[in-house]
C-alpha cells in the first residue's frame, strides 16, 4: 500500500483545557496554528464527539498548552484517552488558574488563552476560530512536542477522535489484542498484569481482535 500524503503534514501537540463552573477538564490536540498576526487570531480542530467541544461552546473560551518533549507521559495519557465528562483529569495533576483557566504547571513551553469568535461545521468535526487574549512563554528549555516526536519517539497512537486518527492492522500469526482507550495493539497472549504503554490501560480493557 502507497503511504499516505496526508501522513507528511507536520503537526505539534497542545493539551487544550477549560474550566465550566467549578468543572476543569481538557483534551489532546495536534490541529491548532495561528491565523493572524495582527489582533492574533487561532484556529483548532476538534471532533463534535468530544465532550471539550461541548464545553467550550457554552463558555466560549479556553486555553492551550504547549508541550514539551519533556511533558510527563501520563499528561498526554490523561488528557488523550480519556473524557472530561466522567473523569477529573486535574485530580493528581499541578496546574494553576489564568484568567480562570487552568494551566498544567510544568512539561510546558508556554500557554495561549482564547475566546472564541466563530465556529465553522466541516461533517464530524468543527473548526474553532478563537482570538487570544492572553499568553506567556514559560520557563522550558525542551523542544515543543511535535506530533512526529510523540510517535517515533514516545511511539504514541492517535485517539479515534482526533482528525489525525489512522487505523492500524497488524498481520499476524498469533493472537493479537486492541486497546479500547487508544488502540495499542499487543501481539502475543497478553499477561494479567499488561499495562498499556500509551494510556495506561490495564489488561481488562484489551478485546482481541
Amino acid at each position: 500500500m502507497k503511504e499516505n500524503a496526508l501522513n507528511y503534514i507536520t503537526y505539534g501537540m497542545y493539551a487544550l483545557t477549560f474550566k465550566e463552573n467549578e468543572k476543569l477538564g481538557g483534551c489532546i490536540i495536534n490541529t491548532f496554528s495561528q491565523v493572524t498576526s495582527q489582533d492574533e487570531i487561532i484556529s483548532i480542530n476538534l471532533n463534535k464527539n468530544n465532550y471539550s467541544n461541548e464545553v467550550i461552546k457554552r463558555t466560549r473560551k479556553f486555553a492551550i498548552n504547549i508541550l514539551s518533549e519533556n511533558v510527563e507521559r501520563n499528561i498526554i495519557a490523561n488528557f488523550g484517552f480519556r473524557t472530561s465528562r466522567d473523569n477529573n483529569k486535574f485530580q493528581e495533576v499541578d496546574y494553576f488558574l489564568e484568567d480562570d483557566l487552568p494551566i498544567l504547571s510544568k512539561g510546558i513551553n508556554g500557554y495561549i488563552i482564547c475566546e472564541i469568535i466563530d465556529i465553522i461545521d466541516v461533517n464530524t468535526h468543527d473548526i474553532i476560530i478563537a482570538k487570544v487574549i492572553n499568553k506567556k512563554c514559560c520557563e522550558e528549555s525542551t523542544n515543543p512536542m511535535t506530533y512526529k516526536y510523540y510517535h517515533e519517539v514516545i511511539k504514541g497512537k492517535a485517539p479515534k477522535n482526533a482528525p489525525t486518527y489512522r487505523e492500524e492492522n497488524i498481520e499476524s500469526s498469533e493472537k493479537v489484542y486492541v486497546c479500547e482507550l487508544c488502540g495499542y495493539q499487543y501481539v502475543g497472549d497478553i499477561p494479567d498484569d499488561f499495562v498499556c504503554p500509551i494510556c495506561g490501560a490495564t489488561r481488562e480493557y484489551f478485546k482481541e481482535k
